[in-house]
């Protein structure tokens, strides 16, 4: 019965979809519509269709046929399956330049544990009921990011949390709580779920004006702070925008609050998803630390350090936890985290990584990213590409590829007439030289047409970086 009523939600035409996925693979769709793009010129944007799934490829569940113990022949499907999105998944492996992720895995000593069902339930400092956890790896990890950010065991409280964006709602909500009058101030261009986290807690938020090279306005800051003077102010500083990489100044920031007269009444969050890890590692960088009146630090694990599953690290100082933290006899624990159940291999895979490669390997690897960087920015510079490089980033601004084809081989990150490549450790010379022919073979056919010219930039990067007719020296 349960087979028969399986089997019926499967009607005609999706046996036809299912058929169509098995001969059109991510990398062949990507290849098709590449092709398609160049057959229409310069390729069209996708449209973006609120209210409306959109498939390209999906792989159908079917109830297995009863003699399928007998025959396997289930098992050989799956198999097959699995082996193709394998060999899909090194295609475009090898064309990942646009999202800040570092694909050097190496993880094989970890394969043992990956039977086991590993929950950090709670607190990751109380023990709880539940056995099959890795908090003594989570409290590792928790230990290093807290020396590295200058703030001792008996003063921080964090945990590992299952994103870049968790990390965030739990500092702008520690934010909200030590503050629940508190105005939200971020810059337009921080990460989208600082916007998120205002729209959840009903938050009051002032979006700030950035500058060229998107680090936020202190300016306009000021003028805005000054608009709000009876609230307290909760900020949202980027270590690292999304898009541009540019480093929010937290001194400067920091001393625009003291001298609006809000001294003792604001909340900082450090939003360093990818930078906050980086950053440490740069001559002659500003410091994030907790010396400074912050009040959280939130990091990915997924991007420089290279976890390959989405996880982070949050940060906070102990003394705003009580405030959030609630006693759940069902753990025989306290939780003050954002989500109840989290992923206990992802600290294992960070504990690994932090104990294989410790300060001295980061360092070699933000070296690494940062010579890379400028080589791509050079060698596009003299291709005739207007691109951008903020000094403490790794994140190469430039002109938008006229052929959506090309963005979508590259996994280019975009907005409006601009792209970006996000140098990682796994980002090779090797992988550069072949995306920036690719480029270069394709802005000759692109802009063969010379009533088509290159777009102006100069406003999203600054005239100095922009190509343009008008702009190029």
């Amino acid at each position: 019965m349960v087979g028969s009523m399986g089997n019926s939600f499967m009607d005609s035409r999706e046996e036809e979809e299912e058929e169509k996925t098995e001969l059109l693979w991510p990398e062949e769709l990507e290849l098709a519509n590449g092709k398609a793009s160049e057959s229409n010129g310069a390729g069209e944007d996708r449209a973006i269709v609120l209210g409306r799934n959109m498939h390209t490829v999906s792989f159908a569940i079917k109830e297995p046929e009863s003699d399928d113990e007998l025959t396997g022949e289930r098992e050989g499907y799956m198999a097959s399956v699995l082996a193709k999105y394998r060999k899909s998944l090194v295609e475009r492996t090898k064309h990942h330049l646009g999202y800040p992720y570092n694909l050097d895995l190496d993880y094989g000593a970890l394969s043992q544990l990956q039977h086991f069902s590993i929950n950090n339930l709670g607190d990751p400092f109380i023990e709880s009921n539940y056995g099959v956890h890795s908090r003594q790896f989570e409290v590792g990890v928790l230990d290093w990011f807290a020396r590295l950010w200058e703030l001792e065991k008996h003063e921080y409280w964090g945990y590992i949390t299952n994103c870049g964006t968790e990390g965030n709602l739990h500092g702008i909500l520690v934010g909200r709580e030590s503050f629940p009058d508190g105005i939200l101030y971020a810059s337009r261009e921080s990460h989208y779920s600082v916007f998120k986290a205002a729209r959840m807690y009903r938050m009051h938020c002032v979006k700030v004006d950035t500058l060229t090279s998107g680090e936020i306005d202190c300016m306009d800051f000021r003028a805005k702070l000054l608009d709000h003077k009876d609230k307290p102010a909760i900020l949202n500083v980027n270590i690292g925008t999304t898009v541009k990489g540019a480093v929010d100044d937290l001194d400067v920031l920091i001393q625009t609050l003291e001298e609006s007269g809000f001294k003792d009444r604001f909340y900082i969050h450090c939003d360093g998803a990818l930078f906050g890890l980086m950053l440490p590692f740069v001559t002659r960088a500003p410091k994030v630390t907790f010396k400074k009146p912050i009040g959280s630090v939130s990091v990915s694990g997924h991007k420089f350090v290279g976890c390959p599953m989405p996880c982070g690290v949050q940060i906070t100082r102990l003394k705003h936890i009580n405030a959030l933290a609630s006693n759940v006899e069902y753990l025989a624990s306290r939780d003050a985290t954002i989500m109840g159940s989290r992923n206990g291999h992802a600290p294992l895979f960070l504990w690994y990584t932090l104990n294989r490669k410790g300060y001295r390997g980061f360092r070699k690897e933000v070296q690494k990213c940062l010579r890379n960087a400028h080589y791509l920015r050079d060698r596009l510079m003299a291709a005739g590409v207007g691109a951008m490089l903020n000094p403490l980033s790794s994140t190469v601004v430039f002109e938008r590829p006229k052929d959506e084809g090309f963005v979508r081989r590259w996994q280019l990150a975009c907005e409006g007439n601009i792209a970006h490549v996000v140098v990682m450790p796994s980002v090779t010379i090797e992988k550069l030289d072949d995306f920036l022919d690719e480029l270069v073979a394709g802005r000759s056919a692109w802009y063969r047409d010379r009533s088509r010219p290159s777009p102006c930039i100069a406003a999203e990067i600054g005239q100095e970086n922009c190509h343009c007719s008008m702009h190029k020296k």
